[in-house]
């Protein structure tokens, strides 16, 4: 009778083991918040006194893109590009317009193999010209979101078609880059990363980071397929309680000897993240005209606009028109 306990409780857990999905966020909302919360240590001190006080609501605030995904539509798309599709058309110029993008592959290939540059460069003129227009509820919101995709970008799995490692049959490896690492690693990592400076040529500069994360794929790949052939099943999962609920997660074991292989990749993507997003930021304050931030209305209460958010169609009707900003 015991030994046909142990079984049945053996193939239990095997069966949850195999069954059950993984999570996954883009940079997991701890990263995304930490990101915005660091780039703002990055700024000059004109920005910085602005920036500060509203330090919470930049963090808090920079999950709503994650969040509008499940009912904006056109959301979705903004958050990642599958290079595979795009690589024919950058014909060896290292970036590509959104109106090329759109004549090459067709609107509807463009929205379903995702728009993350052009959601960036959109998003940086809406920010310039909240700057132009001293509008601080705009200057904020576009900032938190400026700051979610940038950091997205930055992300290896957000360009790729095999984003979840769902072609390789290692599904799951996105949360496990890009939330499980950083939550249990987060400690270890220096993420005061110097000054913010100036973009001049804004177009290239986004391509050239998503081509960088793009580079990265294979290794991420590689080097977790390569473990998970010398880790036993029942050794490379976990189950945590996350309230009144039991999740499945990669083992702490499994993470870090991941973490060790990745050589500081993921801790050097969230520096380069936070670095961004303080640079770009800064070029939207520079080509606004440097507004003078005192100015600013800094105790105006600041109002969330998901019904701003919620008004826009496609994002390809937004984006249409920033393909060279």
């Amino acid at each position: 009778m015991k030994k046909k306990f142990v079984l049945i409780q053996t193939i239990y857990w095997f069966w949850i083991t195999f069954s059950l999905p993984l999570e996954a966020w883009s940079w997991g909302f701890f990263a995304h918040k930490q990101i915005n919360r660091y780039a703002i240590t990055t700024l000059p001190p004109a920005m910085f006194a602005f920036y500060k006080p509203h330090l919470t609501f930049l963090t808090e605030k920079s999950i709503n893109p994650d969040k509008r995904r499940y009912v904006v539509k056109g959301e979705a798309s903004k958050h990642f590009i599958d290079m595979e599709h795009y690589q024919a058309g950058l014909l060896g110029r290292q970036k590509l317009l959104f109106e090329e993008a759109v004549e090459k592959y067709g609107a509807r290939a463009v929205e379903a193999h995702g728009q993350l540059p052009w959601a960036i460069l959109h998003v940086h003129k809406q920010l310039t010209e909240a700057f132009r227009q001293k509008n601080i509820a705009k200057i904020l919101k576009k900032s938190a979101d400026l700051g979610h995709y940038i950091a997205d970008a930055h992300v290896p799995l957000h360009t790729t078609q095999n984003y979840n490692g769902q072609m390789t049959d290692q599904e799951g490896i996105h949360a496990l880059w890009e939330t499980r690492l950083p939550i249990l690693f987060f400690d270890t990592y220096n993420l005061f990363v110097g000054q913010a400076v100036y973009i001049k040529d804004l177009f290239s500069h986004i391509w050239h980071i998503v081509l960088a994360s793009h580079e990265l794929v294979e290794e991420v790949l590689h080097l977790e397929k390569e473990l998970s052939a010398q880790y036993p099943m029942v050794a490379k999962y976990s189950f945590e309680q996350d309230g009144q609920l039991l999740k499945k997660e990669y083992s702490v074991a499994f993470a870090t000897i991941y973490h060790q292989a990745l050589q500081g990749q993921v801790e050097a993507r969230l520096q380069q993240s936070i670095k961004e997003v303080g640079n770009f930021w800064l070029t939207a304050w520079i080509n606004a005209g440097s507004p003078n931030l005192n100015d600013f209305n800094a105790d105006l209460p600041i109002q969330d606009a998901e019904d701003e958010s919620v008004q826009e169609s496609s994002p390809l009707e937004g984006i249409r028109e920033c393909g060279g900003e």
